[in-house]
């Protein structure tokens, strides 16, 4: 009866055993096994904008530009151009820019209006620096200069020589000299000065510091 009774409580506590398994199981894994499956997020890559190179300004790619300029009581209208196409305007070409100009006087009482002296200076550069400018070119004359009031005009070239390697354009700088008849009759003249500037792309420039 006692033999009975011992195995009575020994199945008991077995099944006590199993089911406190059962209902262990049943509440998923245990915490310390939480963190081993599952892994951390991880960061997501972030994209790295890479720098887009500007395009580089160029005041001949039409082939010829034309520009209105005053000084004092003189209108001038200055027609630039280049005889050399603009992809053979690399850093050791000859490159040539052509100007032709013509002025009016206001008031128009009759007086003359000269140009004394023109001069282009080059400044090479690129995005990050200007260069050395290279020599200036100038033509003048005796004064009072060449007539251009309408119908007159003035027309002359000037070049370009060779710019470093790096450079990616070049900036033509313009003075213009003027003599104004004080009246029509007059032998004195008043001065009038105009400056313009011209940017023109160099073709293959930079291509050592290019990416």
């Amino acid at each position: 009866m006692r033999l009975a009774t011992r195995r009575g409580r020994l199945a008991g506590a077995a099944a006590l055993f199993v089911t406190g398994a059962l209902a262990l199981s049943g509440c998923g894994a245990p915490p310390w096994a939480q963190g081993a499956d599952q892994a951390s997020p991880s960061p997501s890559p972030t994209a790295t904008a890479s720098a887009v190179p500007q395009p580089v300004r160029n005041d001949l790619s039409s082939g010829s530009t034309q520009r209105p300029l005053t000084a004092g009581a003189v209108s001038a209208t200055v027609n630039y151009w280049s005889t050399l196409s603009m992809d053979r305007w690399t850093p050791t070409a000859l490159k040539p820019v052509s100007l032709s100009m013509v002025t009016t006087v206001s008031p128009d009482d009759g007086q003359k209006v000269y140009l004394q002296r023109a001069t282009m200076t080059a400044v090479p550069g690129n995005a990050a620096q200007s260069f050395s400018p290279l020599a200036a070119q100038s033509d003048q004359t005796d004064a009072p200069g060449y007539l251009v009031l309408a119908p007159y005009s003035y027309s002359q070239t000037f070049n370009v020589g060779e710019v470093p390697a790096d450079a990616t354009f070049v900036t033509l700088q313009f003075t213009f000299e003027f003599l104004v008849q004080t009246t029509p009759t007059s032998n004195e003249f008043a001065k009038q000065t105009a400056s313009d500037s011209l940017t023109v792309a160099i073709a293959g420039g930079g291509d050592s510091t290019s990416g």
